[in-house]
């Protein structure tokens, strides 16, 4: 029965990889192969447990309580993430993001690599590297005609998106799990892996900074585009205001990251109901003629954005991952792999090449099953920087990469050939700095 969990297992996780192969989106893998695993536990009658963290042994439990266990801890995710995404999208509602482009007043192509990076490694630490890497791309093909350099800029931003969300508990999707896990809290993920994530971005550009493609002025002259709102910049302030004050919020309360998440989206909720001007009646929606943005609720507007697969996805891996957790599986794993290789910097660096591979969502959901080391351990926050930075080498290896290429159709093999190399000297630079500092500065 093992071989056979295995191989559904395989062959889902297989499916989701050849994805753009297969013209398949990835969810329906995900969905498809978390309620076959689930359906063979329960038709086979197969024992489930969970892992006790403090004697480190598995421990005999019930499939209805373990199923609401991971359940429960999957909604939590999920719930955080689809707050998240719904703050964003009202920002973006009233042309937010647009105030981030009065800051580029530079025609020089080295300072725009700078200034890009930079605002790709503080963005993407607060409204996740996805959502970095739209918006940024989205100006930059408003800033530079020349696809070529485009290019390359779009590739130093994957690096700097990707390396600035592995130090923020809100920047990345699985650093945001091992926070809401209690894996990591907000200071000590701060500490450790800041220092490196800057290594992995700064490296990189520093390499870039001399090749041709940043040597220069770009050509024409930036245009200004009459704001679509008068309270876009404001929306801007406070959306990110509201994410950032999750954290904090967490910390004065130690309620779950959602909870403070959901206070955030309903004070930004409200100010753009308020600049809006919309009226709400119960046949539907009354606006008035001072309406500043559109002709329908902001809120409404908003969550149909929202991205609704990615959310599906993640139900669907999660409780996957969460079938083979419950076996028993991911435990005596993690005590072969530790066998086979004692060192665990070299493990985690393995997860940070496969997350180049394979999805890094699932890697994290797995390091979470394998491992039982208490919260703040450095072992998590090598996890959140290895699975942060290292699917930056490959242009499928992140979200961020992969939305990157669809919007500038960069090529697999140019990306492989220009930037995936830049992206491995900073990932291996981050990572040695990470152990440097855990071992004589930290934990001296």
């Amino acid at each position: 029965m093992e071989a056979i969990i295995i191989i559904v297992f395989l062959v889902g996780y297989l499916a989701i990889t050849l994805e753009h192969n297969l013209k398949i989106d990835k969810l329906i893998p995900a969905l498809a192969m978390m309620a076959i695993l689930w359906a063979i536990i329960a038709l086979a009658h197969l024992p489930v447990f969970e892992v006790n963290a403090e004697i480190q042994e598995l421990e005999p439990s019930h499939l209805d309580e373990m199923l609401l266990h991971h359940l429960g801890k999957t909604a939590e995710i999920l719930v955080f993430l689809l707050g998240a995404m719904t703050i964003v999208e009202i920002i973006d509602y009233f042309d937010g993001f647009a105030t981030i482009k009065g800051y580029i007043r530079t025609r020089s192509k080295r300072k725009l690599l700078w200034l890009f990076s930079l605002l790709a490694f503080i963005l993407s630490a607060i409204i996740d590297n996805l959502t970095a890497t739209i918006v940024l791309v989205t100006i930059l093909q408003k800033v530079i005609r020349d696809r070529e350099t485009r290019l390359w800029f779009a590739g130093i931003i994957i690096i700097a998106a990707n390396a600035g969300g592995a130090w923020s508990p809100i920047g990345d999707v699985t650093t945001t799990m091992l926070w809401i896990a209690e894996k990591v809290t907000t200071v000590q993920l701060v500490i450790h892996v800041l220092i490196p994530s800057i290594i992995c971005m700064v490296v990189p550009g520093l390499i870039a900074s001399r090749k041709k493609a940043f040597s220069g002025m770009i050509d024409g002259e930036f245009e200004k585009e009459p704001a679509k709102s008068p309270f876009g910049a404001t929306m801007l302030y406070l959306g990110l205001g509201a994410i950032i004050f999750v954290p904090v919020f967490k910390t004065i309360t130690h309620l779950p990251p959602y909870v403070g998440m959901m206070l955030s989206l309903a004070v930004v909720a409200t100010f753009a109901e308020i600049y809006s001007g919309t009226k709400f009646s119960i046949s539907g929606i009354d606006s008035e003629e001072h309406d500043t943005v559109g002709h329908h609720s902001p809120v409404h507007s908003s969550l149909s954005k929202i991205e609704l697969p990615s959310i599906l996805f993640f139900l669907g891996i999660l409780l996957a991952v969460a079938a083979l957790e419950s076996l028993g599986y991911l435990f005596h794993y993690a005590a072969s792999l530790n066998e086979a290789i004692p060192n665990l910097d070299i493990v985690v660096m393995l997860f940070g090449v496969g997350s180049a591979v394979i999805d890094n969502v699932p890697l994290v959901a797995a390091s979470m099953g394998m491992f039982s080391e208490p919260a703040d351990s450095p072992l998590w926050h090598f996890i959140a920087y290895s699975a942060g930075t290292g699917g930056s080498m490959l242009i499928i290896g992140s979200a961020a990469g992969v939305v990157a290429m669809g919007m500038e159709k960069i090529d697999f093999f140019w990306y492989l050939k220009k930037i995936a190399w830049l992206a491995m000297v900073g990932f291996v630079a981050g990572a040695i700095a990470f152990i440097l500092l855990r071992d004589f500065v930290l934990h001296a």
